[in-house]
């Protein structure tokens, strides 16, 4: 039988509504994020300043006086989805009750004279560092007297939330990301972040333990720590051991019991910080290691640090230092030159790695990048082929990993019904990211109530290819089941 708590909660105390104006009528907006988790945050920052502002927040975009889309243009398909909505929300300009379009996020940093000339339809563009700007500017555009300017505010990005910055998040009450520094200093020849994020800036070790600590009295128990390169903070102040000095400084706030680490960098490891995630239990023992290639040829052009002898041996040491580590990869294919032999290094060095999680995205040719006057001499159909080959090898070495965890008993942290099926509870292990990688479906709780935010001990039964499907195990007499059988049959892998 499968007794869940309640729907999961979303989070509101942590705007500070003490500062909430009063309006006579408020206005509505609704917001589109797209892209990554650091996006997301930016979007949670919109949101909370507007909803500190007074401003009446909706999931219904035609509902909305104002629309927002914070976009990306990392890649050309991330792009083109940009695009595709901001034209998508423009429509409701005339269909709905829509007054104004804000383009806000990366693509807007990127292209903002661009933007304005060919979408008409877009009222103002705001870039990655005037998010602070945005109350203002929704004030602005829903003047009665407003001009006909269309304000593009894109200055160098500067800026860096803080702690007591109102922030509305989106999912879950029980865990969040933390953006620990905005920008990189590392110029990877394919990536354009640089250009539009701009060089590393850290926030304080203060800061950011504040954040968490504000975090954990909201109710958050897991604390997803991101930035463009995580092991880089703190380099700009000159201090290579401040990521330490940070995961030591969260590891004591009260309430926090999982720190995970994504978008880390091969050669920024140290052995303290090696040594700290073997041995803090609050740390995750799951590390989220983007390599891009392991030719060293492509890994010169794609001006990476560190080589393939140096990559394995940090593989290595991971594995012997940290007992039963989750590492995770993403790798590019179809970079210009790739040959046949430099991919099928690719392929051999995946198969014998045997990666617990794995993305792999085709090369897209990006202007303002070092490696764009290399062209796009990979056939499309190659690239599509090659990461196709790649992703069913991973799918195979997934699903051998998943079976062998059938029979075992594992601490699952739930985060509420499935959204394959509200017959289901959904939960993860320590490692299994929130929204990349898979999870573990629930199909019995043994007539315990179960809430979201709550560890529970759940015993396998079932393994697919990213996913396990298990049943929570009754521990004490106190939780013993209710008499009735299971009425939701087993999922078989």
């Amino acid at each position: 039988m499968l007794v869940f708590g309640g729907k999961l909660a979303y989070n509101y105390p942590f705007v500070g509504r003490e500062g909430l104006a009063k309006r006579k009528e408020k206005k509505k907006v609704g917001l589109v994020s797209l892209g990554c988790p650091k996006n997301q945050v930016d979007s949670e920052v919109m949101l909370g300043s507007l909803l500190q502002a007074g401003y009446e927040l909706t999931a219904e975009e035609a509902e909305a006086d104002i629309v927002i889309v914070n976009t990306c243009g990392f890649i050309d398909q991330a792009k083109e989805e940009s695009i595709e909505t901001l034209l998508e929300m423009a429509e409701l300009k005339k269909t709905g009750r829509c007054r104004a379009l804000i383009a806000t996020g990366c693509l807007t940093q990127r292209y903002s004279g661009d933007l304005l000339d060919q979408l008409p339809e877009i009222d103002a563009v705001v870039g990655t560092g005037d998010f602070p700007k945005i109350v203002s500017l929704c004030d602005a555009l829903l003047n009665p007297k407003r001009t006909d300017d269309r304000p593009r505010l894109t200055e160098t990005p500067t800026y860096l939330y803080q702690p007591e910055t109102p922030r509305l998040r989106l999912g879950p009450k029980h865990w969040a990301y933390i953006k620990v520094s905005e920008g990189c200093n590392y110029r990877c020849s394919f990536c354009s972040i640089p250009s539009f994020r701009g060089d590393l800036q850290s926030r304080t070790v203060d800061s950011v333990v504040r954040e968490a600590q504000a975090l954990a009295a909201e109710g958050v128990i897991e604390i997803n720590l991101i930035a463009q390169s995580l092991t880089s903070f703190g380099w700009d102040r000159r201090n290579k051991g401040e990521l330490v000095t940070l995961l030591k400084a969260l590891t004591r706030v009260d309430g926090i019991e999982w720190i995970r680490l994504f978008y880390t960098y091969p050669t920024d490891f140290t052995d303290a910080l090696i040594d700290l995630i073997a041995e803090e239990e609050k740390i995750c023992r799951y590390i989220d290691l983007p390599l891009q290639h392991i030719d060293d040829g492509i890994l010169k052009k794609m001006n990476r640090k560190g080589k393939r002898r140096e990559i394995e041996r940090l593989i290595q040491k991971l594995r012997e230092r940290i007992p039963e580590v989750t590492l995770r990869s993403t790798f590019i294919v179809g970079f210009p030159g790739e040959t046949e032999k430099e991919y099928r290094t690719l392929s051999e060095f995946i198969r014998e790695t045997e990666f617990d999680r794995l993305g792999i995205f085709t090369y897209s040719l990006e202007e303002g990048t070092s490696a764009h006057p290399l062209g796009d001499p990979v056939p499309e159909e190659t690239k599509r082929k090659r990461r196709q080959t790649l992703l069913e090898m991973q799918r195979k070495i997934s699903r051998r990993k998943q079976r062998k965890m059938i029979g075992t008993t594992q601490t699952v942290l739930i985060d509420g019904l499935s959204k394959e099926s509200d017959l289901l509870l959904e939960g993860r292990l320590e490692g299994q990211a929130p929204d990349v990688d898979g999870v573990i479906l629930i199909n019995d709780t043994g007539g315990r109530v179960v809430n979201g935010g709550e560890f529970v001990s759940v015993r396998m039964t079932a393994a697919h290819d990213y996913d396990l499907v298990g049943e929570v195990v009754v521990e004490s007499k106190q939780e013993a089941p209710l008499p009735m059988l299971s009425v939701l049959p087993s999922i078989q892998g």
